[in-house]
């Protein structure tokens, strides 16, 4: 299985920030034009963007669609975009704005036959976001932790054609502390949906270990603070990964 490194842009009021461990009340702002950031990385030779709407995620419904807009028109690699997208109207307005994938996260847990048919309606251009506490899948904008366990909500889409499924630890996010390497790689082991790492990141090191779970199913990782504090370097830990 091939395996991506995907910077992360989290935008919130049109700016880049990051949160941390999901709390909006602990936002850096690292970025004032995040599109300059997207071409930024692009350059360095990503292959593509993640980037999260947090003003969606905790409305319920897209807030940045002019920054998202920007983005796509700054780069020439796939985006694929999260973050209060809870409908088929919200995926539609979505796709239109130019991004090539589409994140469910709330929705996944609550209403499962939307992802369904959104992933039927657009082959390959879905994918579920499972964000955790302690094995737990967190939803609203990670403001409430339901009962449900990852695993369990990941195996309801092994047969609905999504394209991937992120999986991120919110204890390790933001925080430089390194990845829960543990989590993803037996989440990847018990479906056969790829799964993409996110959540802690703090050197190339992590990336060179995540890439070595590709066989198991990993087939990618985010990183987002880690890049703009410079603890890690794109086109470094890119070269790092193909030279592993």
């Amino acid at each position: 299985m091939s395996f991506e490194l995907i910077p992360a842009i989290d935008l919130l009021a049109g700016r880049g920030v990051r949160l941390t461990q999901g709390r909006y009340d602990e936002a850096t702002v690292y970025e004032a034009d995040p599109a300059a950031a997207a071409a930024r990385f692009a350059a360095a030779g990503a292959g593509r963007i993640h980037v999260v709407d947090l003003d969606g995620a905790k409305a319920g419904g897209p807030r940045n669609t002019d920054a998202v807009r920007a983005i796509v028109a700054a780069v020439d690699v796939p985006v694929q975009l999260g973050g209060g997208i809870r409908s088929l109207a919200h995926v539609e307005a979505s796709l239109e704005v130019g991004v090539d994938r589409v994140i469910l996260g709330t929705v996944a847990l609550r209403d499962p036959a939307l992802v369904r048919e959104a992933a039927a309606r657009h082959a390959g251009r879905i994918v579920v976001g499972l964000d955790a506490r302690d094995g737990r899948v967190a939803v609203e904008g990670w403001l409430e932790t339901s009962d449900a366990a990852v695993v369990d909500v990941a195996k309801r889409f092994e047969d609905a054609g999504v394209a991937a499924i992120v999986y991120t630890d919110i204890a390790r996010d933001g925080t430089l502390t390194g990845p829960n390497f543990e989590s993803t790689a037996a989440l990847a082991d018990a479906i056969a949906i790829p799964v993409i790492l996110s959540g802690g990141v703090s050197s190339d090191d992590d990336l060179v270990a995540a890439a070595a779970l590709a066989p198991r199913g990993v087939a990618g990782a985010i990183v987002g603070r880690a890049l703009y504090t410079g603890a890690v370097d794109l086109a470094r830990a890119l070269e790092k990964i193909r030279c592993s």
